[in-house]
């Protein structure tokens, strides 16, 4: 019962998330130009590749380091730990519910700028603009993580460190992520 309550969940967190970048994108797509929607639609699929790198780090990586730097206070280490311990859902939030969702929208912005380019230039052929856009966007997004990936297993422990002090500092000002939150130590 409790993978079917996990899988519920990511379920409905993957929707909500959609709800979310859908409506932010297309509304600041709306007023922006052709130019500044390109490049939204590369950083959104530039963060697709980023959370794509972090989910490769999470399962590549190895605990022991991160026990030596917690030994000697470093910060974020605590952290990386438990982004190594948690591969698994680190994986699957970081490499499924983001990516997925960073695919599904770059498709639709895709669909938004080609709507945006006929309007300004209605003789644009929409069989090959559609084919060009599809092209585009799954070259980049695919050489994007190719290129990560291997970054990714190299550079694991970096990359894990960067994102444990990222949550450290996501924890000091508040923010606690279930399952990636630090107990502090009784002293």
């Amino acid at each position: 019962m409790g993978r079917w309550k996990a899988v519920l969940t990511l379920t409905l967190t993957t929707f909500v998330v959609s709800i979310v970048f859908n409506l932010g994108s297309n509304s600041v797509l709306a007023i922006m130009p052709v130019t500044a929607s390109l490049v939204l639609l590369l950083f959104i699929i530039l963060i697709g590749v980023v959370f794509d790198i972090l989910g490769v780090a999470a399962t590549a990586g190895e605990e022991a380091p991160f026990h030596a730097m917690a030994s000697n206070r470093v910060r974020g280490a605590r952290h990386a730990i438990l982004l190594v311990r948690h591969a698994d859902g680190v994986s699957t939030f970081c490499n499924d519910l983001v990516g997925d969702v960073v695919g599904t929208l770059s498709g639709a912005l895709g669909v938004a700028i080609l709507l945006q380019l006929r309007g300004a230039s209605p003789r644009l052929q929409e069989t090959v603009a559609n084919t060009l856009m599809v092209a585009l966007i799954a070259a980049v997004t695919v050489g994007g993580k190719a290129l990560g990936k291997g970054v990714a297993i190299s550079k694991s422990t970096t990359i894990l460190l960067v994102a444990g002090r990222i949550l450290y500092s996501l924890e000091k000002i508040g923010v606690r992520l279930p399952g990636l939150t630090v107990k502090s130590k009784k002293r």
